[in-house]
C-alpha cells in the first residue's frame, strides 16, 4: 500500500550528502571514543580486529548497496529483510536498529558535552546537553536540503582533520618532524608483543571495532530521500566504505605504532596523546575540539537514521501512525522529536553509570549490529533472484551466491569467537534477549488482532 501524500518524505539530497552522512554517522563515538577502549583490550593486534571488521563491512555494505539501489526505502535493511523472510524480521530489525542507534546517541552526546564542560566549568554538563539537543533537534527538523548541506559541511570539517591527523602521524613514524626519531617496531611488538593479551583478545576487540564501522549504513537509509536514489547508493556506497577504512586502519595504525598500547594518555585520547608528540602548539587543543564535532555530526546524523527507520516502521504498520506526521518540507517531524526524547533518556542513563554503561554499550551495539548484519546477509540470498528478474540490477553483489555466501558464514564464525569470551558471551546473551523480546512483542500483537478479529460479528 504506497503512502498518503501527507507521509511522504522530501527530496534533495545528493551523492556529496549522502556520503558525508555515512561518514558522519561512522566517524564518531567509535573512532574517537572506542579506540583506545580497543587498544586498551588487544594491544596493536586491535589492527587484526579492525582488517577482519574491515573485510565483512565491505561484503555487508555491498549486499546492502544491491538491494537499496533496487528498492530505495527509508526502512532500508528492515524493508529488505519483511521482503526476504517475512514481516516479523522487518518488525524485529527495524527496532533493534533504532534501539541501538538510541543507544549511541546518549554516548555521543555524553562525550561531546563533557568536553564542552572542561572548557566551560562554569556551565553545568547537563545545561550544554539540552542546548546541544535542542540545537540538533532544529536542524533534524529543517528541510532535508538543508540538513544534508549542514551535515556535509559538519562531517567534511572532521574529515578534513583526520587527513590531517594521518599525515602528522605519519611524519611522527618516519621521525621527520622536529625533535622526532623514526618509531620503527618498537611499540607495534615491544611492551608484551603484538598481541601482549592473546590472540583471543582479538574477538573481544571486534565487538569495539564494529560498533566504530556502525552507521555507514545511514547511506542507504538516506538515499530514498536523494534525487536519484540508484546512481546515489552505487556512488555513496563505493566511496563511504574505502574512506572509512583508511581512516580507521590508519588512524589506528598510528597509534599503536607512536605509543605503547598500555600507555594511559593513549587509553585516554589517542587522537590528543598522538599529536602532543608533534608539539605543534594549539594542535591538541583543536584536535580536542574537532572530537567535539566530530561526536556531534555523528549525533546528528543518528538522529536522522533513526527518524527514518521508525517513521518507516509506522508506515508498515509496525509502530503507532502518530509517528506518519511531516512537514510541508517533508520531514518526519513526529518521529525526530521522539528520538531526541529517546536520545534524552540515553543520555541520563549515561551520566547515571557512566564507567559501567560506556563499554556496555559498545559491546551491546556491536552485538547488535552482528545481528543486523546477518540479516541483510540472509535477506540479499533470498532477494537477489527476485529482483534480478524484475529488473535489471545497477549494482551487484561480486561473485553472487558464493561470496555472499562466505560473507554470511563469517559472520556466523564472528558470533562463534564472540561466544568464547566472557564478556563477549555477556553481550551476546543480551542482544538475544533483546531480539527475543521484541519477535515476542511481534507474535502477541500478531495474536491479539487475530483474536479480534474473531470476535468481530460476521
Amino acid at each position: 500500500m504506497s503512502p498518503n501524500k501527507t507521509e511522504q518524505l522530501g527530496t534533495g539530497l545528493k551523492v556529496r550528502h549522502l556520503t558525508m552522512m555515512g561518514l558522519g554517522s561512522a566517524i564518531g563515538a567509535g573512532l574517537f571514543l572506542g579506540t583506545g577502549k580497543g587498544i586498551g583490550t588487544a594491544g596493536p593486534a586491535i589492527l587484526l580486529s579492525y582488517a577482519i571488521a574491515g573485510v565483512l563491512v565491505v561484503l555487508v555494505m555491498r549486499m546492502l548497496a544491491e538491494m537499496a539501489a533496487a528498492l530505495p526505502s527509508s526502512g532500508s535493511f528492515s524493508t529488505y529483510a519483511e521482503e526476504g523472510i517475512g514481516r516479523w524480521a522487518g518488525f524485529t530489525l527495524g527496532w533493534i536498529y533504532w534501539f541501538t542507534l538510541i543507544m549511541v546517541l546518549g554516548v555521543e552526546l555524553t562525550g561531546a558535552s563533557a568536553i564542552i564542560h572542561s572548557w566551560l566549568p562554569a556551565v553545568p554538563q547537563w545545561v550544554l546537553a539540552l542546548v546541544l539537543i535542542a540545537f540538533f533537534a532544529a536542524v533534524n527538523l529543517a528541510g532535508v536540503r538543508n540538513f544534508g548541506e549542514f551535515e556535509f559541511w559538519f562531517a567534511a570539517l572532521k574529515v578534513a582533520v583526520i587527513v590531517v591527523f594521518l599525515v602528522v602521524g605519519a611524519l611522527l613514524v618516519l621521525g621527520w618532524l622536529p625533535g622526532t626519531d623514526p618509531v620503527g617496531l618498537t611499540h607495534l611488538l615491544g611492551d608484551g608483543g603484538f598481541a601482549p593479551n592473546g590472540l583471543g583478545e582479538v574477538a573481544a576487540g571486534l565487538l569495539i571495532v564494529i560498533f566504530a564501522f556502525g552507521g555507514i549504513e545511514i547511506v542507504t537509509i538516506a538515499a530514498a530521500e536523494s534525487d536519484d536514489p540508484q546512481r546515489s547508493i552505487a556512488a555513496a556506497a563505493r566511496s563511504v566504505v574505502w574512506r572509512i577504512m583508511a581512516f580507521y586502519v590508519g588512524s589506528v595504525a598510528i597509534m599503536v605504532l607512536v605509543l605503547p598500547w598500555n600507555s594511559p594518555a593513549l587509553l585516554a585520547g589517542p587522537f590528543v596523546a598522538v599529536l602532543e608528540l608533534a608539539h605543534i602548539p594549539g594542535l591538541a587543543f583543536a584536535m580536542e575540539a574537532v572530537v567535539v564535532v566530530a561526536l556531534l555530526s555523528a549525533f546528528n546524523a543518528n538522529v536522522y537514521g533513526t527518524s527514518r527507520m521508525v517513521f518507516s516502521l509506522a508506515q508498515r504498520g509496525d509502530a503507532p501512525r502518530g509517528l506518519l506526521r511531516v512537514t510541508r518540507e517533508g520531514v518526519p517531524s513526529a518521529s525526530v522529536l521522539l528520538s531526541i526524547a529517546f536520545a534524552l533518556v540515553s543520555v541520563l542513563l549515561n551520566w547515571l553509570l557512566p564507567e559501567k554503561l560506556l563499554g556496555i554499550l559498545f559491546n551491546a551495539v556491536g552485538a547488535s549490529l552482528v545481528v543486523i548484519w546477518i540479516v541483510i546477509a540472509i535477506s540479499q540470498l533470498r532477494l537477489r533472484r527476485r529482483l534480478e528478474a524484475a529488473a535489471p540490477l545497477t549494482v551487484r553483489m561480486w561473485g553472487f551466491p558464493y561470496l555472499s555466501w562466505f560473507t554470511l558464514a563469517l559472520l556466523l564464525a564472528l558470533v562463534g569467537l564472540m561466544a568464547t569470551d566472557e564478556a563477549a558471551r555477556a553481550q551476546l546473551i543480551a542482544t538475544t534477549v533483546l531480539v527475543l523480546v521484541i519477535v515476542g512483542i511481534y507474535f502477541a500483537r500478531e495474536l491479539l488482532r487475530e483474536l479480534k478479529l474473531r470476535r468481530v460479528p460476521r
